[in-house]
This record gives C-alpha cells, sequence and structure tokens, in this order.
C-alpha cells in the first residue's frame, strides 16, 4: 500500500496571506460539491464510490487491465482489502479475472461489457458534476497559483 506522504512545517512563525485561505476553502469546496454530487449518483446505481474508482482506475490502464497489487496501490488500500473489492466486483459481473500472459502466476482483472458500459454511463454524468464546479475550482487553483509566483512563502 502507498503511504501517504506528511509535509514537513517549515517556518512555523510565518503568516500566510488571506488569498491562501481563501484558496484552499474554495479548493475543498470545489471538491466537497463534487464528491456530494459523486455519492449521490453512485448510491442510485448501487455503485460505491470505491468500485466506481476501481473500475476507472482498470478502465485508465494501459492496458485495461491490472493486477490487484496496482489496484491496491492506487486506491491505497491494503492488499486483501483490494482482493475483497475485486471479489465484490466480480460477484456483480462488472469485472473478470485473466490469467497475465506474461507471467502464469499472475491474475489480471479487466472490465465486463457490464462493466465498462455502466462506468461509461457513470463517468457522462460524473463530467457534467465536475464541470459545474469548475469555474470555483480553476478560479481558486489560478489564486493560489499567482500567490505561490508571488513569492508569498507558500514554497
Amino acid at each position: 500500500m502507498s503511504a501517504i506522504r506528511s509535509v514537513a512545517v517549515t517556518d512555523e512563525g510565518s503568516q500566510l496571506p488571506q488569498g491562501v485561505f481563501e484558496s484552499l476553502a474554495g479548493i475543498r469546496l470545489a471538491m466537497r460539491r463534487f464528491l456530494a454530487f459523486s455519492e449521490a449518483l453512485l448510491s442510485q446505481w448501487d455503485v460505491t464510490s470505491q468500485q466506481y474508482q476501481a473500475m476507472l482506475a482498470i478502465k485508465a490502464s494501459a492496458s485495461g487491465q491490472m493486477m490487484v497489487r496496482e489496484l491496491a496501490d492506487i486506491l491505497l488500500l491494503q492488499h486483501h482489502g483490494a482482493v475483497q473489492l475485486a471479489d465484490r466486483l466480480a460477484a456483480a459481473g462488472l469485472v473478470v479475472r485473466v490469467p497475465s500472459s506474461e507471467d502464469k502466476r499472475s491474475v489480471l482483472i479487466a472490465l465486463t461489457s457490464a462493466g465498462d458500459e455502466l462506468l461509461t454511463s457513470l463517468a457522462k454524468v460524473h463530467m457534467h458534476g465536475m464541470l459545474a464546479n469548475e469555474p470555483l475550482l480553476v478560479e481558486s487553483l489560478a489564486r493560489l497559483g499567482r500567490l505561490a509566483e508571488l513569492g508569498s512563502g507558500l514554497v
């Protein structure tokens, strides 16, 4: 499992401009709005966020299939958690296990046609939800970038 890196706090005495806090708040608001939208959408389709994220990761991979270990790394899961997730997706008919052509000991997971169709439908609606939050996200990121360029002690 990939560890989330902690960031060392340096120069604890320095103050940050108000714009930094406004930018960070805007970014988090846009993300929370999108995630709330996503959760509501996925619940209508009886798909969990983790299942959706797994299907996205598989579809986004260069070969359209991946080892469970890779899925665990991408989703920041323990290996056994990724195995259970793959089991649930397979039981729902959304993924299939495929023997690796390179390493006969390895098994890959790939989307089934039903999984691909569901993912495509969900992704289309997610795009609309993401675009609805685009202005706030873009402005917040741009403001944060401008502050960093001005040397506001951000980096």
